[in-house]
């Protein structure tokens, strides 16, 4: 789950790098989300390629939603939302998250 919440946060970093590099007042999900593919397949970042899409682009999404972006930093506020109720399943009886 760490390693699921730090993509996340990688991603939104890059964006808001990508956005203050720009100095542009609006840069949209889908010019953002383009990027996402590189971010993932890159060589310097070969854990990228371990977390699921779907939290990945919702991070993109939060940002959009974002009026004043600012960067995330490691700490105990870290969180991911997998928006796909397919990708995880709840285990009640043991307590127990699967993830993919």
């Amino acid at each position: 789950m760490r390693r699921f919440a730090g993509a996340c946060r990688f991603v939104f970093n890059q964006a808001v790098l990508q956005k203050t590099m720009t100095q542009a007042r609006f840069i949209g999900y889908v010019v953002v989300a383009k990027h996402l593919t590189a971010w993932r397949n890159g060589k310097e970042t070969p854990k990228q390629k371990d977390a699921p899409v779907h939290p990945l682009q919702h991070a993109l999404k939060d940002l959009q939603r974002a009026y004043f972006p600012r960067f995330k930093k490691k700490g105990p506020g870290d969180s991911f939302l997998c928006p796909d109720p397919q990708q995880f399943k709840l285990d009640v009886g043991n307590r127990r998250i699967f993830l993919p």
